[in-house]
């Protein structure tokens, strides 16, 4: 059988509605981790591995020379318009023959992926706004002609909203035409694809961003929403060769590098002219929190801002001073309290904790963690509960969600807001009583949409942010409202589609500068504007992407990073102004003068541009790092000269940033007695990393279970075997350090033959 550590067990945080033992939110290591199917060797039971592999020249002599060097290697697919490379089935042992052959530039295991309107597409100026404006056959602009991929969990294109707009696809998990969503027979079921291709071009009792635009689904996620980067790619590949005009991708993980290879994929599918669009993820609000293929340099990575909605805040009947916001718990009841009620305590929500505690006509107060969101709710159903409660056991907020729907009110709230109830309860019964007060909120950032920049290229990401908040659109046999950055990409890769209906000789660059240089810039509850790695350049406006007469890109710039000890330098990046118009234009380039006082711009006071050309400007940073504070440095240059100025975001780092040195840890049961799989990310390598291991309740040192040194960038991965500590649950300290700086995921892990049966949130 073959060891759980075959795959890269990197879930990924496509939406916020699976109700597996996890939120797609985050991916942490209480989450659940799914052993991969049995794969039989001749007798010896030797262990094999599924690796994507990418060539240093053509990937056909790369697959030959494989073929003639190591025998026991079978080639599964091979990639030659997205990624210039293949992936292949190898015994461990000739893992490093393999990585010495000169044909091959690099190996990578593959990573396990897991997915993570109607209000909204009038508000981003969609809808009645996108129709008024025709294209060169006089029809109306509804993506008429542009041909959508969407690489998810399938679609229902039996639906009354999408069959008129299905043309076909791929099933890359059956291996046959037919990429329907996963139904109850085949395994867990499945709504994320259909609910996504509805946001793009529902064309019935819902109208999503694209009506008209024909949808090509791509089943690359199976049951329960798994899937691997190997599915993705062979997805990716399908849709390339079927001609799609623009590719979405709701999808991403908690890696945070340009170089992963659905990243890399990404990059190529827009060399090859389309459009590619993608989900930043679900990890927010910190920085650095953007994943893979998010980071993609070319694909337009996607955030999430809030549409105009009621958010239910909560306060406590003896501090009505301290407000609490609400996040919904996709396919649960809506949180409509109107009087006040009582809430208690009740740990984890599992079925011993509810022993010896009446919470009949009560809403209960649960910690995330040890079982699924579906089962926390069903529980507190059958106990007499009227809501739910679901704090976070990490920092920060999160959003989560039911496959089923549940008829109960459930909202989550962050672990500080969670652990403050619990100090300000009753002390002997463990209750307060909270009352719901609800406020009218839009164009604010989602609490939980990744932030960027990228580590390495220090790029701003998200490119821009479209709604993902209580997103009404299609599910298979009828609708349903859900949150995620999954919700924010269709609806510009929707808008990408109305733009090639009106401009089909425009290129990915041409499309992705008219959706980015057209945004709202959006500003917090404090009235100050949101950093670029928050927003990028806005929010999506298709109505004023319809009409951009000029193009500026890139849409954002990065300085990169500055030592405080260098002498005075400069920095000079190219900006491309294109003028789509039919008259002349003289722009003027407005630097951010008095913004930063150790930096002097130098910029051409006027370009003048003459119809259906472009000019490349050259815009220098003559930067005096002794005047300037270490951190994140950030500004706004602005091109004036068509109807609305252009603002281009950028952002430079004094030092070395102080980005996570590592990242995306994952731990679980190999398929041998007492042997375990781990991995965890190191964005810019360290001298030291490993796992440490805790008593959790007394945090007494135990062992350390992993100690690497001089590790290099990129992912860690080994498999443990013969662990000595005693079977139970452990507090776990995964550290990196590097330059003397060091970081730490703390989070908890099981040992011994328990969490074969414990599933984590």
């Amino acid at each position: 059988m073959t060891r759980r550590g075959c795959y890269i067990h990197v879930l990924l945080l496509v939406l916020l509605i699976m109700s597996q033992a996890f939120s797609p939110i985050a991916v942490h290591a209480e989450e659940k981790m799914n052993i991969e199917n049995d794969v039989e060797v001749d007798g010896d039971e030797e262990e094999r591995r599924v690796v994507i592999v990418s060539a240093s020249g053509d990937v056909e002599n790369a697959v030959e020379t494989v073929k003639t060097r190591i025998p026991s290697a079978k080639i599964r697919q091979v990639y030659k318009e997205v990624y210039r490379g293949f992936s292949l089935e190898v015994l461990e042992r000739d893992i490093p023959t393999l990585e010495k052959l000169s044909v091959i530039a690099r190996v990578d295991d593959i990573a396990i992926y897991q997915p993570s309107i109607e209000g909204s597409i009038d508000f981003v100026g969609g809808g009645r706004e996108a129709s008024r404006y025709f294209d060169a056959k006089g029809r109306r602009i509804t993506g008429a002609g542009v041909k959508v991929g969407v690489i998810d969990t399938g679609i229902d294109y039996e639906h009354p909203d999408l069959r008129r707009n299905y043309k076909g696809g791929y099933d890359v998990i059956d291996d046959d035409d037919q990429p329907m969503e996963t139904k109850s027979p085949q395994g867990e079921p499945t709504l994320h694809g259909t609910h996504v291709a509805g946001i793009i071009a529902a064309n019935g009792r819902i109208q999503g961003v694209a009506p008209e635009a024909d949808i090509y689904a791509y089943r690359a996620l199976g049951p329960g929403g798994q899937g691997t980067t190997e599915q993705v790619l062979t997805a990716i590949e399908r849709a390339v060769g079927d001609g799609v005009d623009v590719l979405n991708l709701s999808l991403g993980n908690t890696i945070n590098g340009p170089d992963w290879p659905t990243s890399l994929a990404l990059d190529r599918v827009v060399d090859k002219g389309v459009v590619a669009v993608t989900s930043s993820g679900n990890s927010g609000p910190n920085m650095w929190s953007v994943g893979s293929p998010g980071t993609s340099t070319k694909a337009i990575s996607v955030g999430a801002s809030l549409p105009p909605i009621d958010v239910p805040y909560i306060t406590l009947f003896t501090d009505q001073a301290h407000h609490i916001p609400l996040a919904p718990i996709a396919g649960a009841k809506p949180w409509t309290f109107k009087r006040d009620v009582a809430l208690v305590d009740i740990g984890h929500g599992l079925v011993a904790d509810y022993r010896d505690l009446s919470v009949k006509g009560k809403v209960v107060l649960v910690k995330r963690g040890r079982a699924t969101f579906a089962e926390k709710l069903m529980t507190a159903k059958r106990a007499g509960a009227i809501g739910v409660l679901l704090y976070n056991h990490l920092d920060g907020a999160f959003a989560g969600g039911v496959l089923e729907p549940i008829d109960i009110p459930a909202a989550s709230l962050s672990k500080e807001d969670g652990e403050w109830l619990l100090t300000h309860m009753n002390e002997k019964k463990k209750t307060a009583y909270i009352r719901t007060k609800f406020e009218r909120k839009q164009d604010l950032i989602a609490s939980f949409s990744s932030r960027g920049p990228v580590t390495e290229t220090w790029q701003v990401k998200p490119d821009l942010v479209a709604p993902g908040v209580a997103i009404q659109s299609t599910v298979p046999k009828g609708y349903l409202g859900l949150n995620g950055t999954s919700m924010s990409s269709p609806h510009v890769a929707g808008a990408a589609a109305l733009l090639l209906q009106l401009h089909p000789e425009w290129t990915p660059e041409q499309v992705k500068a008219a959706l980015m240089n057209t945004t709202k810039t959006l500003t917090s509850e404090r009235g100050q504007p949101y950093k670029p790695h928050e927003q990028g350049t806005g929010r999506l406006q298709v109505d004023q992407a319809l009409r951009a007469e000029t193009l500026v890109y890139p849409g954002t710039l990065t300085f990169g990073t500055w030592s405080k000890n260098a002498a005075r330098t400069k920095r000079t990046l190219s900006l491309t102004i294109e003028n789509t118009g039919l008259r002349a234009k003289t722009y003027y380039i407005d630097p951010p003068i008095g913004s930063l006082d150790g930096i002097g711009w130098q910029t051409p006071y006027a370009v003048r541009v003459a119809p259906g050309k472009k000019k490349v400007v050259q815009l220098s940073a003559d930067i005096f790092p002794a005047a300037l504070q270490e951190g994140l440095h950030a500004g706004i240059i602005t091109i004036k000269g068509d109807r609305l100025p252009i603002e281009v975001p950028y952002v430079l780092f004094m030092e070395e940033p102080n980005y996570p040195r590592v990242m995306a840890f994952q731990f679980a049961h190999a398929d041998k007695k007492n042997h375990y799989y781990y991995e965890y990310y190191l964005p810019g390598g360290a001298e030291k990393s490993g796992i440490a291991l805790y008593d959790p309740d007394t945090f007494t040192f135990v062992t350390n279970l992993v100690e690497n040194e001089q590790t290099h960038r990129g992912m860690i991965s080994g498999e443990l075997s013969d662990v000595t500590v005693p079977p139970g649950r452990y507090k776990a300290l995964v550290y990196a350090e590097q330059s003397g700086v060091q970081d730490t995921i703390e989070t908890y892990i099981e040992i011994g033959q328990a969490d074969k049966h414990i599933r984590e949130e």
